[in-house]
């Protein structure tokens, strides 16, 4: 995988290149690139990136204390690899972090991919509590709330590894990052098209966080997924990644008259 010096540290990113635009995938609290490989293998034509923000995964081993300091990382990663303009798709606290791209850089965003995400994320006092005091108890709570019913063991064997493989510090600040994370009053702000997926049995940021993003993002599509849970792109791959490709293809089609 190839690595990139950030800030100083070497950031690790997952490329499939291609031909068309480029899209940048963001991960959420506790998790890193791997989440996204299925959509990054899958999807056509586009010149796509999944990154390790730092602290996660691959990146150096010292995270960020907010969203809008994860968001000046983003922007350095597409400084560092010459990418004046991406589709940002985030997950989670990924999606907070694209929110605040588009708020704060939006000439550096073509669009937003929503997923499982909000306008505000307030976090259970249980859980950041949690994460000081029992941290290996509070991440197995953490993944009964995050996927559905029907949800692959594989799935959810991922989602685990990568938050115990996340340092105790590193993990209670990106949760405290969320629950001080509320743009609910600038959501008309963003003018980018933009494509929300919400699933019905997300129990951490419920179908209500997806329609509100519909509802208050000028020209926002929303695509639901039934019978998933909050890591939708693990539990439902293929029906992720085929609302995505629709928008992209859909965002790169000429306008009406267009030459």
């Amino acid at each position: 995988m190839p690595t990139v010096n950030i800030q100083g540290i070497p950031v690790f990113y997952a490329q499939r290149p291609g031909d068309q635009c480029n899209l940048v995938f963001v991960h959420g609290a506790g998790g890193n690139h791997r989440i996204w490989l299925r959509q990054l293998n899958s999807l056509r034509q586009v010149n796509a990136y999944a990154l390790d923000l730092p602290g996660h995964g691959q990146s150096g081993r010292q995270g960020r204390r907010t969203i809008s300091e994860y968001s000046e990382f983003v922007i350095a990663f597409l400084d560092a690899l010459k990418i004046e303009q991406a589709v940002i798709g985030g997950h989670s606290m990924g999606g907070a972090i694209s929110l605040d791209l588009a708020l704060r850089y939006p000439r550096r965003v073509a669009g937003l991919v929503l997923v499982c995400t909000g306008a505000r994320l307030r976090v259970n006092p249980l859980i950041l509590n949690g994460l000081r005091e029992d941290f290996q108890g509070t991440v197995n709570l953490i993944g009964q709330f995050a996927y559905g019913p029907d949800a692959p063991p594989e799935a959810v064997r991922l989602g685990q590894e990568q938050m115990l493989d996340t340092l105790p510090e590193v993990l209670y600040h990106d949760f405290a990052a969320c629950d001080a994370f509320d743009v609910l009053d600038r959501l008309a702000e963003i003018h980018c098209p933009t494509l929300v997926i919400s699933a019905t049995a997300d129990r951490l940021t419920p179908l209500k966080y997806g329609t509100y993003l519909q509802e208050h993002i000028s020209g926002a599509q929303l695509t639901v997924i039934e019978g998933a849970g909050h890591m939708v792109m693990l539990e439902r791959p293929a029906q992720v990644t085929q609302a995505i490709q629709d928008f992209l293809t859909a965002l790169q089609a000429p306008h009406v008259g267009q030459a």
